[in-house]
């Protein structure tokens, strides 16, 4: 057998595995109606800045955003703050500077300039990117009209997770008490045996580590604003799909000049040759 045929059959299996997989895990997510989606979406301004809030207040605890520069939160198309907003915010980190005391190193207080520090344990992974890292739509229907206009959703995968802690099923109650916390749109933690039948889960889901992260009205916003759990999943889903693509509108903007410049394009074309081939079209008509 040569090597292109064993690499051949090692994705065919790879690939037959991960959608036996997907297939198997069943998880519960929600398409929540956000405004970033679809070829003509974008993203809410105060939406940005109330997810901003609470991954300071709540997220920035645990987990990082080391790929994002503080600098970024003054882009148009996110959160806009204003540029004295953005250095009083980054002020409030403390970053490592290698060259401080000669060499020695320490910590100051971060610029707009520096990144984001990095998750501060080391089981809790970086969001920078998790929203593209994650996708909440599979099967038949994830690979059809939703991910084409709404994409792969992650944004809906991580607002699911943030409300999906609910209370252990029955199953759970008869067999080993399991570790962590149960979360019906988290499929790739524990599972007791008592939630098997003939070897498929009867309950979607799995048990998860990271105890509820919000609760509703948990973070205060400025403007009075109501904050619930449902919501409040939203905007810092919302805001870190705006760290997983902050250039987002700037692609769809260029989308559709390009969609614009090729139709009128091929409008001038087909006249264009319209025009060339008359006199011949004529010609052959006399003869």
């Amino acid at each position: 057998m040569t090597i292109f045929r064993k690499l051949s059959l090692a994705a065919a299996l790879a690939l037959s595995a991960s959608i036996a997989t997907a297939a198997e895990y069943e998880t519960t997510i929600t398409d929540y109606d956000f405004s970033f989606e679809g070829p003509f979406g974008s993203f809410d301004q105060m939406q940005l800045q109330r997810g901003l809030q609470i991954y300071t207040e709540v997220c920035s605890a645990c987990h990082g955003l080391e790929h994002l520069a503080f600098r970024n939160l003054h882009d148009e198309g996110g959160p806009a703050m204003p540029e004295d907003q953005v250095f009083a915010y980054a002020e409030f980190y403390d970053v490592w500077d290698a060259e401080l005391f000669d060499g020695e190193g320490d910590f100051r207080p971060a610029t707009p300039a520096d990144k984001f520090p990095a998750s501060s344990l080391s089981n809790a992974p970086d969001l920078t990117l998790m929203a593209k890292a994650r996708a909440g739509f599979h099967g038949p229907y994830g690979t059809g009209i939703s991910q084409l206009v709404n994409g792969m959703g992650g944004a809906e995968y991580i607002a699911s997770l943030l409300t999906g802690y609910v209370e252990e099923p029955e199953c759970a109650l008869e067999g080993e008490p399991m570790d962590g916390y149960y979360n019906v749109a988290f499929s790739a933690g524990g599972y007791p045996e008592s939630c098997y039948d003939h070897g498929h889960r009867t309950v979607p889901g799995s048990w998860i580590a990271m105890a509820p992260p919000l609760y509703g009205d948990d973070v205060e916003f400025s403007n009075g604003e109501v904050n619930t759990l449902e919501s409040g999943a939203q905007d810092i889903a919302a805001f870190l799909m705006w760290t997983a693509e902050p250039k987002l509108m700037a692609r769809k903007e260029a989308g559709l000049t390009g969609v614009i410049f090729l139709t009128v394009l091929s409008v001038l074309l087909y006249l264009t040759n319209k025009r060339i081939w008359a006199p011949h079209k004529h010609k052959d008509e006399e003869a």
